[in-house]
């Protein structure tokens, strides 16, 4: 039987109880959309997207592999903006973002009870620290896509 923490950070990470969950932030999305930017310094939804995949990776590589070294900050958990973004580009984004949330849900449940151990390669770190980051993240860029969407008229309720 899982515990409560391991069920909480579940529906977290899949549902976002307290925000609206990323397979609603893009259900119906118009393709058009996905690409354009509100303004010159605002990313858009599929930035956002790719940045929330590009950071979820990370930080799951750091929970699972010692040495991981991550992408230079900032420009490494950006796409790059001269990207043409095709249908195939999107879905790769996709199923790239939700391979690793099931992989993250994966690993909460393996630790369980040992959610608050530290790394055994980062001492000063928690692995529930770690799921809580990604929901954080998660939940802030997914507010940044509803918001995007509302923008261009695209948002249905």
């Amino acid at each position: 039987m899982e515990s409560t923490m391991v069920t909480t950070l579940t529906d977290f990470l899949e549902h976002g109880p307290a925000h609206v969950p990323l397979k609603k932030a893009l259900t119906g999305i118009n393709p058009v959309i996905r690409n354009k930017k509100m303004g010159p310094q605002v990313a858009s939804i599929w930035a956002e997207l790719e940045h929330m995949r590009i950071a979820q990776e990370d930080i799951l590589q750091y929970m699972k592999t010692p040495g991981w070294r991550s992408p230079a900050w900032p420009e490494g958990y950006w796409p790059d903006s001269r990207i043409e973004l095709n249908e195939q580009i999107w879905q790769a984004t996709l199923k790239g973002f939700e391979q690793d949330l099931r992989e993250t849900i994966r690993l909460v449940h393996d630790m369980d009870e040992n959610l608050l151990d530290p790394l055994p390669h980062a001492a000063q770190h928690t692995y529930l620290r770690e799921i809580l980051l990604i929901i954080d993240h998660n939940a802030y860029h997914i507010g940044k896509i509803v918001q995007c969407r509302k923008y261009f008229g695209d948002w249905p309720g």
